[in-house]
């Protein structure tokens, strides 16, 4: 969201710099016109999306953080140990307990490293889909195309 000065007053009142009663002062002598206010509140709020709209998230999370990236160095080491026991494993016959465990464990890393990415890397994305209408059109054969093979 832009920085605006209503933005930076809310804020400001949020953290307790402003009060409330300064705030109503200061945007009393604010003007707008009833074009503007309609504008501002139906932007995006009450306009209803055409079917198939993608709308993305306007804060996305952030994958250059240091713990993704430490999150992200400790997954691959462990699944690179993980996978290299089971195949080390496997070329020494090992008992297939331990075989399934070391399966188990580089599955389960794959799977935390994923989740990591879906919720902090990968941006949001919302496919808005609309119901169609559950009427039914009465067959036309007036209509119908005639393939011939």
């Amino acid at each position: 969201m832009k920085d605006d000065v209503v933005m930076r007053l809310l804020r400001q009142v949020e953290s307790g710099e402003v009060s409330v009663e300064d705030a109503r002062k200061a945007l009393e002598d604010v003007t707008i016109s009833e074009e503007s206010y309609s504008a501002a509140v139906d932007h995006g709020v009450f306009n209803s999306p055409k079917p198939g709209t993608i709308v993305r998230a306007s804060v996305s999370p952030s994958g250059d953080s240091w713990l993704i990236v430490l999150v992200g160095l400790w997954g691959i080491l462990w699944t690179l140990f993980w996978a290299g026991s089971l195949s080390y494993g496997l070329f020494k016959h090992w008992d297939q307990q331990l075989l399934s465990f070391n399966l188990a464990m580089t599955l389960l890393t794959l799977i935390i490293m994923g989740i990591v990415y879906l919720k902090y890397v990968l941006p949001d994305v919302i496919i808005v889909k609309h119901r169609r209408n559950k009427y039914i059109t009465r067959n036309d054969p007036e209509a119908w195309k005639k393939y011939e093979v």
